[in-house]
């Protein structure tokens, strides 16, 4: 009998419970990704920018072998994970999206996540597209091609979302189990919420950036684009080094009656689409049906983070990371990114000063205002993925879109939280995220009040 394969978005506890009972194998696995990354017509082409084929059959028998012979590494072992190309992997040059690093030299070990997810026996399949060095929410490359949502309405091809875009295309397209992805200021949370996914960012220092392409030091984080929010937590569990095996390691859907739920209801709200709208409000109801405390919150220093954020942590330190590089390669940049890169050059050590104290101010009175809250909730997105073709074609409609896209899980970034985007759309309606956010370390309660969430929309959507 031939071994099973997997359906896009299978939950990584099915797959590994399949491996375990033998119904299927790694490199069963493996070969149907690869066999849907090169399917004529679909989105393999655009999701990943890299493969090695033959070494990740190599890495998949490896696992089987484990497996025959009694060891099971993790949960994750024998699964096939998408890396984004801003990751280290021994033996690969990594590009982070760019015809910058053409001549980049293959990369001598691989980065922290990578080195994480191997050891606990994870099946590294290829390396995805992304927005340029990270630096867009849309996920436009005009390098590499730019990875479709998987939902369309007739009016064209949608983006995925940026910057981690061949990781949500890859998982929403069974290219993948999941996608090891980064954020600094959405990009897990915008293509999850793109492409009907789920996307954890942890706590910036939860997770170790070595070996991973920077573009703000100060607020990159590492984790993952899944089929749910115990997939997310399953990796996010290997990628900050906590075990993985045991009641102790799997997320807890905290009890949803009673959860005490602040609702952002400034700023976050602004400029949403009629769809979103729609869909936030029916959300809201259903958590209240279910009993939780909902709460409409106004944060006053919400409205202040756009002029807070006139040069930005990242546009700051981008530039410091690129410099050496401009001089003779801005022709090489994508424009958009480099029009973004440039901002930093002008900032001054005071800016960046004064930035930072903004921020402390900024985290200060967050803490204040959602002290008793279990948890704070916004879309993830105010709008439906854009149209591609809209977006490459005027440059004024990306740069405004890529602002709105941005806006609102950029605030988590700022205030040094971590949060988890959910799908909360009915089954065959255009996808929307609902974000479920936290403060600083409040990681493992994050993702267990998400799963109680999860759990009464899926109830609600007939999921």
């Amino acid at each position: 009998m031939k071994p099973m394969s997997f359906l896009p978005a299978t939950p990584l506890s099915q797959l590994a419970a399949d491996l375990d009972a033998a119904r299927t194998t790694s490199r069963a696995l493996v070969e149907t990704a690869l066999e849907r990354i090169a399917a004529e017509g679909g989105n393999g082409g655009h999701a990943f920018i890299a493969l090695d084929a033959e070494r990740t059959r190599r890495e998949a028998d490896a696992q089987d072998a484990l497996r025959r012979a009694g060891v099971r590494l993790s949960p994750l072992a024998g699964l096939p994970v998408s890396i984004k190309d801003l990751f280290d992997v021994a033996g690969e040059p990594t590009r982070a999206g760019s015809r910058v690093l053409d001549d980049a030299p293959p990369a001598a070990f691989d980065a922290s996540a990578v080195a994480r997810l191997r050891r606990a026996g994870a099946v590294p399949l290829g390396r995805t597209n992304m927005s340029e060095f990270a630096f867009s929410g849309l996920g436009l490359n005009p390098w590499r091609g730019t990875p479709r949502s998987p939902w369309r309405d007739g009016d064209g091809a949608r983006v995925a979302g940026g910057s981690s875009s061949g990781a949500a295309a890859s998982v929403a397209g069974g290219m993948a189990a999941a996608g090891l992805g980064s954020d600094t200021g959405g990009s897990l949370r915008i293509p999850a919420a793109f492409c009907g996914l789920t996307g954890f960012k942890p706590t910036a220092r939860r997770v170790p950036t070595a070996g991973a392409f920077p573009l703000s030091t100060t607020l990159d984080s590492i984790g993952a684009i899944a089929p749910s929010v115990a997939c997310c937590a399953l990796v996010d569990r290997v990628l900050a080094g906590l075990p993985t095996d045991g009641d102790a390691a799997r997320v807890r859907p905290a009890e949803p009656k009673g959860l005490r739920l602040a609702v952002l209801s400034n700023y976050v709200t602004e400029g949403m689409d009629a769809h979103v709208a729609r869909t936030w409000e029916a959300t809201l109801t259903r958590l209240s049906r279910a009993g939780m405390q909902i709460t409409p919150l106004h944060l006053p220093l919400l409205e202040a983070l756009p002029a807070i954020n006139r040069f930005g942590f990242s546009p700051i330190e981008a530039y410091a990371t690129h410099r050496s590089r401009l001089h003779e390669h801005a022709q090489r940049y994508d424009p958009r990114v480099l029009a973004r890169i440039r901002l930093g050059e002008t900032a001054s050590a005071a800016d960046y000063l004064d930035l930072l104290a903004a921020r402390a101010d900024a985290m200060a009175q967050a803490r204040a205002a959602l002290a008793g809250f279990d948890a704070f909730l916004m879309p993830t997105v105010p709008i439906v993925p854009p149209i591609i073709a809209a977006l490459e074609a005027d440059p004024a409609h990306f740069a405004a879109t890529n602002a709105l896209v941005l806006r609102n899980p950029s605030v988590v970034n700022f205030l040094d939280g971590c949060a988890v985007s959910l799908p909360c759309a009915p089954r065959g309606e255009a996808p929307v995220g609902l974000s479920v956010a936290g403060l600083a370390d409040s990681d493992a309660h994050v993702l267990s009040v998400a799963a109680a969430i999860e759990s009464v929309l899926q109830d609600a959507n007939g999921a």
